[in-house]
């Protein structure tokens, strides 16, 4: 066995001495190299001034409001860029050359969307949907939603040729065309988000465009509910108005509760939620409505287990559903409500606390001794306490310091709190 073993070891020895060694990948040359990032071009493009950059860097050193050459230092203007082939062909070939050492080809770059292409490309959807040609606007606004997709520059040139007010009055002329003309038009205008652009809200929040955005809701696709979903969203947090103006559409509403009490995907839960807020805080009436729809316990269910963006949309929503007395009625029925909303105070993020305090706030007045009773149970007393030396908001500090006074009547305070949430910390105040 001993003789078996020393054969053995000799033997990998000799095939390890005998093993070729690993060449290094070979350093990038200096001239395939962008003078901003330093590393190998992609989409090589040349100044005026003879420099060559990657598109994508020298594109962002211009958008940060810099007008010069970094290299020369003279004036250079985004338009005056051309496209390097020959870099571009050398770089390719040169990765071809060193692919036994991981580097992959660069892909040949698409040619970038120029302000003229836009302009005629939004000039002829226009006109098409002025000529209710359904096919030729079809075929339009699907090339506006790829080349919104395909890149940020070609998305960005789209925005600042007018592309978000071209689309959201296509969407409203279109409302009495088929769904799938109208689906378009949205899928299109969504490819563009986000974009701040007073036309298109103002489009879009139209009788005419709400009515067929709850069309969409109602009897569209799953894409074509959510695209809706984030045009509603852009709508009702422009402004109070445009709120009301969706508030009043039934439809609506029942959509973004339908998608908080039965979800179709994270996103379409989120943006109905940050929708739900918005339409919360501008009319106050609506809350009651949100309420019948039953989207309080599903809120809470979202609380229990959902990442911290989730947490403080749901928390939001539920802490603007409590001003109305059927939802603290609702609310103070449901024993998930104290140890669920407690749980999140001090443990997501400050915001998350504010809210979760506001809440617990809004039901230990209105739901009394039972509420105040529970809250002591989950230990809110002693996260209340520690909220305060921390430090919050003066609003946060004064309902803290209402519902601390409130939970003093009630005697002996219980000790059944998460020691994680003092661990490091002095408990006096």
């Amino acid at each position: 066995m001993a003789f078996s073993r020393k054969k053995g070891t000799s033997k990998r020895n000799h095939l390890k001495s005998n093993s070729l060694p690993v060449a290094p990948a070979p350093p990038i040359p200096e001239h395939f190299r962008c003078p901003i990032s330093l590393d190998l071009m992609k989409d090589p493009v040349t100044a005026p001034t003879g420099i060559t950059y990657d598109r994508q860097s020298i594109e962002r050193w211009l958008d940060m409001g810099n007008a010069t050459c970094p290299v020369t230092n003279t004036t250079l203007h985004a338009e005056n860029l051309i496209p390097n082939h020959t870099i571009r062909r050398m770089i390719q070939n040169w990765c071809v050359e060193n692919s036994s050492h991981g580097i992959e080809r660069v892909p040949t770059p698409r040619i970038p969307l120029t302000p003229r292409e836009a302009s005629e490309i939004l000039s002829s959807i226009s006109s098409a949907a002025h000529l209710r040609d359904g096919e030729r606007f079809l075929e339009l606004t699907r090339k506006v939603k790829s080349l919104a997709k395909e890149s940020e520059r070609n998305r960005c040139c789209l925005v600042s040729n007018g592309a978000p007010s071209v689309l959201a009055y296509a969407f409203r002329v279109s409302a009495g065309e088929t769904l799938e003309v109208s689906a378009e038009a949205l899928a299109a205008m969504v490819a563009l988000l986000p974009f701040d652009d007073e036309v298109a809200v103002s489009e879009s929040g139209s009788s005419e465009s709400l009515d067929s955005l709850a069309r969409i809701l109602k009897y569209g696709d799953i894409g074509s509910r959510l695209d809706a979903v984030l045009i509603v969203n852009k709508v009702a947090a422009s402004s109070r108005v445009f709120a009301k103006a969706v508030v009043e559409n039934r439809t609506i509403v029942e959509a973004l509760a339908e998608h908080v009490v039965k979800p179709i995907s994270t996103q379409a839960t989120k943006a109905s939620l940050v929708a739900t807020f918005y339409l919360l805080s501008s009319e106050e009436a609506v809350a009651t409505e949100f309420v019948n729809l039953g989207v309080i316990l599903p809120i809470l269910e979202i609380l229990v287990d959902s990442d911290k963006s989730m947490v403080e949309k749901a928390l939001a929503v539920f802490n603007g559903l409590l001003n109305c007395e059927e939802g603290r009625e609702v609310a103070c029925r449901n024993a998930l409500t104290i140890p669920v909303v407690a749980k999140k105070m001090l443990r997501v993020s400050e915001m998350a606390t504010e809210f979760a305090v506001s809440a617990l706030w809004k039901l230990c007045k209105s739901c009394g001794a039972e509420c105040l009773q529970e809250c002591l149970q989950v230990g809110v007393f002693q996260k209340l306490l520690l909220l305060l030396q921390v430090g919050c908001r003066d609003q946060c500090k004064e309902r803290a310091t209402e519902m601390l006074k409130l939970m003093s009547g009630f005697g002996e305070k219980l000790e059944c709190v998460d020691t994680v949430d003092f661990r490091g910390l002095n408990r006096s105040l």
